[in-house]
């Protein structure tokens, strides 16, 4: 039986919020995906509003069993970080409100379970997340794919779906669907590109 999840793209002007189902094969398929936004002109509170509303209408409209975000990072504009985090913290307390179980993924994790590659650009996961949910087009803008990758993410890395994939032994009988080809290749590429990293002070 496929599972349900929803992935959030936080921001504050621009909010991707997508929805796949993962089957235990780990073939994904889409089932909703926009981009909820509010104006740089609104008062804080009101933008919060406006895009809980929104948050709140795709989580009870599609009923996700797991909810998927993009962990805040520091960065240099601390404006973009702020509101990043603050409609995150909105969208956390809605999955609870729901009895909905969160995980948040770092951007290296989503590039890394949808291309196997890390560093991937924003280009590289468009195109992936098309290929793999067998789309015609990459989802516009960024911030839709990002909310489907971050969807697909946790459910390939957490193994949220069930199932398991193919053993070596196993592949001679058949090939990999193109979402196990990627999560086999995305683990090759997570243990390829882990390297230690030491903490600023």
């Amino acid at each position: 039986m496929a599972v349900r999840v929803l992935g959030i793209d936080p921001g504050l002007t621009r909010c991707g919020v997508g929805v796949v189902d993962v089957a235990p094969n780990r073939t994904a398929t889409l089932v909703d995906v926009t981009v909820l936004r509010s104006s740089p002109e609104l008062p804080l509170e009101q933008r919060l509003l406006l895009l809980s509303r929104g948050l709140e209408e795709m989580m009870d409209r599609h009923k996700p069993a797991f909810v998927a975000i993009e962990r805040v990072f520091a960065q240099h504009n601390v404006r973009t970080v702020m509101g990043t985090a603050q409609i995150s913290g909105v969208a956390l307390l809605l999955a609870a409100q729901r009895g909905l179980t969160v995980t948040l993924h770092t951007p290296s994790e989503v590039k890394a379970a949808i291309t196997g590659y890390g560093s991937a650009d924003k280009a590289q996961v468009g195109a992936m997340v098309a290929r793999v949910l067998g789309l015609s087009e990459v989802p516009k803008p960024a911030d839709a794919a990002d909310a489907l990758a971050l969807a697909i993410c946790h459910a390939w890395r957490t193994g949220a779906s069930g199932g398991t994939l193919p053993t070596a032994d196993g592949l001679a009988g058949g090939a990999l669907t193109p979402a196990q080809a990627a999560w086999r290749a995305a683990e090759r590429g997570a243990a390829a590109s882990a390297v230690p990293r030491r903490l600023k002070r």
